[in-house]
């Protein structure tokens, strides 16, 4: 025991080790079990009574894989990749500002970007309601300047979805770019100034390609929990505009097909950690 005791004190990595054992017991608990569960009910049918049967079969995967539910895994990814790019020309301005011109005040408008936080997601997608309908603010600013003659039907639209989805997940997309931006040499910036270059190609040849970590990975905390969102397209949505969270909750709430719920989510997760892979590589080669 005493050798052992010795040997942890010399090995940094073993020190390491035991230090994240809480974290892997937890990760396991939580994330791991529950994650097998879930794959081991994807093989499986269920009865009229919806019973899980014990025998195994791939039906659940072939059903995912028809073209019925084309479209919406379709949808599902377009809704993301549009809000994604929204996030990103409205969070990357915003986190500039914020690195570059806050100066003492940068702790108050991070405390601006974080306020959303405070309150429920819930809460925040149901005030767009108040917002987006017939009666809302947005119709009587437009009615009150004489933009339009009537009432403009935003809600169960995916305008009224993708705009959820922008102002929900806005802030991750902030924030990793202010760290990136907020770690940046200035001085490498006024070198290429006193070189010749223009404010515009300084920031493209510069303050971009450095800040490009907070940009993948603001794009990755956005993108992900948009595809697998499904309150925003549920209470801001309509029948056509169905996302692949609103068919997984469906299927484990409503319908009680856990297997093909299973399925559903299985799938979406491999076909997320494909992309996730693929983009990081191709990010990595324009680095290099």
């Amino acid at each position: 025991m005493g050798d052992f005791f010795e040997k942890m004190k010399k090995s940094q990595a073993l020190r390491a080790y035991l230090m994240m054992t809480p974290f892997i017991m937890v990760a396991i608990l939580l994330l791991l079990v529950p994650m097998l569960t879930v794959a081991e009910k994807s093989f499986h049918p269920i009865d009229e009574d919806f019973t899980v049967l014990r025998q195994l079969t791939l039906d659940n995967y072939h059903r995912v894989l028809s073209p019925q539910y084309f479209p919406v895994f379709v949808r599902t990814l377009g809704y993301a990749f549009i809000t994604t790019i929204l996030c990103l020309a409205m969070g990357y301005p915003m986190a500039y500002f914020v690195a570059t011109y806050g100066g003492k005040r940068k702790n108050f408008f991070l405390l601006l970007i974080m306020l959303p936080f405070w309150t429920s997601y819930l809460i925040r997608t149901y005030a767009w309601i108040v917002i987006l309908r017939a009666e809302g603010l947005l119709n009587s600013f437009l009615l009150g300047l004489h933009v339009v003659s009537e009432p403009v039907g935003f809600l169960n639209t995916p305008f009224a979805v993708i705009l959820g989805l922008t102002y929900g997940f806005l802030p991750f997309m902030t924030l990793p770019i202010y760290v990136s931006l907020e770690k940046l040499d200035r001085s490498l910036v006024e070198a290429s100034m006193d070189l010749g270059a223009s404010p515009a190609r300084a920031f493209f040849n510069v303050i971009l390609p450095l800040s490009l970590p907070g940009v993948v990975a603001g794009s990755l905390l956005t993108f992900i929990p948009c595809v697998g969102d499904f309150v925003t397209a549920d209470i801001l949505g309509g029948p056509e505009t169905t996302m692949i969270g609103n068919l997984i909750q469906g299927q484990f709430l409503d319908s009680f097909d856990w297997p093909f719920g299973s399925a559903l989510s299985f799938v979406l997760m491999a076909f997320m950690l494909f992309s996730i892979y693929f983009y990081s590589r191709i990010v990595g080669h324009g680095k290099a």
